[in-house]
C-alpha cells in the first residue's frame, strides 16, 4: 500500500526483508498539525521524534499489539516503523498506517488526546 495525493506525508513500503512506514513530519499538513500541537502543548515540538513518542503512546493505549517486533527510526523531520517482513507484521504495519492516516484526518481527535493526556507523554 502507497498513500498518494492528500496522503504524501505517509508511505509504506516493503523493502527487501522489512516493512517501512515513512511518515513526513515535514510535510505541509502534518507541520500545521504540528504547531497546533505544540499551542496546546509547549513540550510537543512535533519532529519525528516526538511523533515516535505519541506514536507509542497511543499505539500503548489503543493497539498494544502493534509494538511487537516494531521498531522506530525517527529523525528531525521524519517518522519511521520498521518491521520484518512476515504476514502478520504486514498486517500490523498496514494496521498502524490506518491508525496515522485516521488520527491525520481527524486532527480535532489528536488534540482532545493532547489536551487529554499530553502532561502524561514524555515528550522528547
Amino acid at each position: 500500500m502507497k498513500y498518494q495525493n492528500e496522503k504524501e506525508y505517509l508511505q509504506i513500503e516493503s523493502l527487501d526483508d522489512h516493512i517501512c512506514i515513512m511518515f513526513y513530519a515535514d510535510d505541509e499538513k502534518i507541520l500545521a498539525i504540528g504547531d497546533k500541537i505544540n499551542n496546546i502543548n509547549e513540550e510537543a515540538y512535533m519532529n519525528g521524534y516526538n511523533w515516535e513518542v505519541f506514536f507509542d503512546y497511543y499505539l500503548s493505549k489503543n493497539a498494544p499489539d502493534i509494538l511487537n517486533n516494531m521498531d522506530a527510526d525517527p529523525e528531525a523531520g521524519m517518522y519511521t516503523a520498521v518491521f520484518e517482513l512476515s504476514d502478520e507484521n504486514k498486517k500490523r504495519a498496514d494496521k498502524f498506517a490506518e491508525i496515522i492516516h485516521h488520527l491525520i484526518s481527524n486532527e480535532e481527535e489528536l488534540y482532545k488526546i493532547i489536551r487529554a493526556d499530553g502532561d502524561n507523554i514524555l515528550w522528547d
